[in-house]
């Protein structure tokens, strides 16, 4: 796990938590960025390319460094401005020392535009520093009080460790009972007084205080425009995102025998995109004996050495104007080889995986990895669950580590995903509400029809033709009039009365229980009577708040994002290997912001994201696809569930012997029970929610079992030996 630490020190507070003083405590195995009172370190195996500081004093040119250097010898004065960016940062030494520049008149939105995904920490003079997340939710914040000030991190464990932080059963819940409403979750985390900064927002600490604030507003930072502007503003943003990462990523340091970049041909059309648009980029050869130059820190615009990435950017020229944000590379540097890419199906994805490469693409070296037990979900349970990595916070992805491992190392040292896609580009039930909002109920019958299509294929004709656009339709206007604070308090009654949907049925009616502000969570049917009350009441509080000020069907996608950002995060902890980087460009914040731009009647229509990569794709040069690119048949996402299941049924038993979430009060063991024994039966199968929210049961006992195995103040010298953690309510 890598993650950025550091704290901001006050003026002692009364009563304040914590139980070790600044001076004595630093991370273990941290690499300083600055020193002080109010120090920053980078702690985990951070590639020299992923730290990037520029500092800006008076009378004096910006001085642009990459890689861990030593601390400044310089001391800080109050006119002193510092600016780290750590992670994939496609912006240059000179567009970082503007954006510095910039920032000095209070302006901090432009340091979130470059492409890539990365986390920026601004110090103004020795007092004031400002962390800004992204607006999905990748590349979080965290912070608590500490001593007389504020600590922060990108990871809410460490500072859990720090403050000796017992575990929140009560956020524990929410997660469970309703893990997309911010209602329930609020900004709290799995350990008791760490707090996350909601995406798209800046913590700025002043005196050893935190105060969070917007630099980014989803309602009128975007307004949508026509398709075709829209749709050359996404293929703008997605060509540059994957064109960065590919140009600028290093060798294959200490990974022997892996690709330098790879692939995943895994999951549909959106892998297939990003796969297409790298194998496209041109390449010279890499040096097996490449290494990375040492870091020398340069004064921005003047003669000399720049920064690893500036180099990079130097050594392919100029933007060539064709796309925004494309790069002409000079011809005299034409390899002669292109660099192959490690592109990587699992055996029973390989249907999907033809299509993704039809028309053929010579640069992708198609791996296909046999199925088997390993490849399975809940493979690796037995025989000790608590030997398995410990994530930041719980999540399904643990149960599916050992085949995402198994993806990921057949992959490249630099893997491109197509993670967060449908979350970003597709049109979520809900903003069937914001066109009748909007006045454009004409818009509806597209998307309508075709749920009432699939249903008839399934249910018949009555279902079909009739009951689906029926409910669909008014679920949709009750959406669209309901007062936020009643449809709240509404769902606060339904959990108490356990009126949780069992996510069966048909598409239309399952479209119809997702119009609405507040939805139940798969795992929600399993939660104990205490438990669901306890979310309930979460509710009816966050129902005499005011109401959001967009739409309800923006309002649910926005936190759908957040809800996938937070599970491919929970995958990198899980799989990703060392030395590895796994990339999801359909989460960078210009790719974020460009699929804003896309009108909801766009997004609503039938076949609508493979029908956007499509034009993705023809916009960057590949215009071979067949029409029908992207819309054939996909394999059943849920058999491999299914076969794990009952593959691990004796480990699951086992672990639900005596498991923690009965311990905590958060779960109805026998229902659960009961459910397990089904998932092994091969003649009851499980509809997708179930399957859904069994495993993140499943991932949070497992979880809980890690953290209660761990050893504590491991993250931290200098920390007191702490009590071990509890479960508190």
């Amino acid at each position: 796990m890598r993650w950025l630490t550091g704290w901001c020190t006050g003026a002692p507070r009364a009563g304040a938590p914590g139980y070790a003083t600044p001076g004595t405590v630093a991370p273990i195995a941290a690499r300083p960025l600055w020193t002080g009172p109010d120090p920053l370190w980078a702690v985990g195996d951070w590639r020299p390319e992923e730290i990037r500081l520029v500092t800006l004093r008076p009378g004096a040119p910006a001085l642009v460094s990459t890689g861990p250097t030593a601390p400044d010898p310089v001391e800080d004065t109050p006119a002193t401005i510092r600016l780290a960016v750590l992670g994939h940062c496609g912006a240059t030494d000179a567009e970082l020392a503007a954006g510095l520049a910039a920032a000095r008149g209070g302006a901090v939105r432009h340091l979130t535009a470059w492409p890539g995904s990365y986390t920026a920490v601004l110090r103004s003079g020795t007092r004031s520093t400002l962390l800004l997340t992204d607006l999905a939710g990748a590349q979080p914040v965290f912070h608590t009080p500490w001593g007389s000030g504020t600590a922060y991190a990108t990871a809410a464990l460490p500072l859990a460790d720090l403050v000796g932080a017992p575990l929140d059963t009560g956020h524990l819940a929410a997660r469970l009972a309703c893990p997309e409403s911010p209602e329930a979750l609020g900004t709290g985390t799995p350990y008791l007084g760490v707090q996350q900064v909601p995406p798209g927002q800046v913590l700025g600490i002043r005196g050893g205080r935190p105060y969070p604030s917007s630099y980014d507003d989803p309602i009128g930072a975007e307004q949508p425009r026509d398709e075709a502007p829209a749709v050359r503003e996404l293929t703008r943003a997605l060509l540059e995102s994957v064109r960065s990462r590919v140009r600028t990523t290093g060798p294959a340091a200490g990974a022997a025998g892996r690709a330098r970049l790879g692939v995943d041909l895994s999951y549909g059309t959106a892998s297939a995109t990003v796969a297409l648009l790298a194998a496209a980029v041109p390449l010279p050869p890499v040096p097996a004996s490449a290494a990375p130059a040492p870091p020398v820190p340069t004064a921005a615009g003047a003669a000399g050495p720049i920064g690893a990435a500036g180099a990079a950017r130097a050594e392919w020229g100029a933007r060539n104007g064709a796309v925004k944000g494309s790069w002409a590379r000079t011809a005299a540097r034409e390899p002669a080889a292109p660099e192959q890419l490690a592109a990587v199906t699992l055996g029973e994805t390989e249907p999907q995986a033809t299509l993704a490469l039809a028309p053929d693409t010579p640069r992708l070296r198609h791996t296909v990895l046999a199925p088997g037990p390993g490849t399975l979900p809940y493979a690796g349970l037995r025989p000790d669950p608590q030997a398995g990595p410990l994530t930041d916070e719980p999540g399904p992805e643990l149960v599916a580590a050992a085949r995402a491992v198994a993806r990921f190392d057949a992959g490249g040292t630099d893997h491109l995903t197509g993670y967060g896609a449908r979350q970003v580009l597709d049109g979520h039930p809900a903003r069937l509400a914001d066109l009748i909002r909007a006045g454009r109920p004409r818009e509806l019958l597209p998307p309508v029809a075709a749920l009432a299509g699939a249903d008839r294929a399934v249910a018949g004709v009555l279902v079909g033709a009739l009951r689906t656009p029926l409910t669909v339709l008014r679920a949709a206007h009750r959406l669209s009039r309901v007062r936020y604070a009643d449809a709240l308090d509404e769902a606060a009654a339904r959990l108490t009365a356990r009126h949780v949907p069992d996510g069966g049925g048909t598409a239309g009616h399952r479209s119809a229980a997702d119009l609405a502000w507040c939805v139940p969570g798969p795992a929600a049917r399993w939660l104990s009577d205490e438990a669901l009350s306890s979310v309930a009441l979460r509710l009816r509080l966050a129902a005499r708040r005011p109401a959001p000020d967009e739409h309800p069907g923006a309002h649910r996608a926005r936190h759908a994002l957040y809800r996938q950002a937070r599970s491919f995060r929970t995958l990198v902890h899980a799989a990703e290997q060392p030395g590895q980087r796994l990339h999801a460009p359909f989460l960078d914040n210009q790719v974020v912001r460009a699929a804003r731009l896309l009108p909801d009647d766009v997004r609503l229509q039938p076949g609508a994201r493979p029908a956007l990569l499509h034009a993705v794709l023809t916009g960057a040069g590949r215009t071979d696809l067949p029409p029908d690119w992207g819309r054939g048949p996909r394999p059943d996402r849920t058999a491999p569930a299914r076969a794990g299941l009952r593959l691990a049924a004796d480990g699951l038993a086992e672990l639900f012997d005596a498991p923690l979430l009965a311990e905590a009060g958060l779960i109805d063991l026998p229902a659960v029970r009961a459910g397990l024994a089904r998932s092994a039966d091969s003649g009851t199968p499980l509809s997708p929610s179930a399957l859904a929210g069994l495993a993140d049961l499943v991932a949070t006992e497992l979880w809980l079992r890690r953290v209660r195995a761990r050893r504590h103040g491991a993250c931290w010298t200098g920390l007191p030996r702490p009590q071990p953690p509890a479960l508190t309510s």
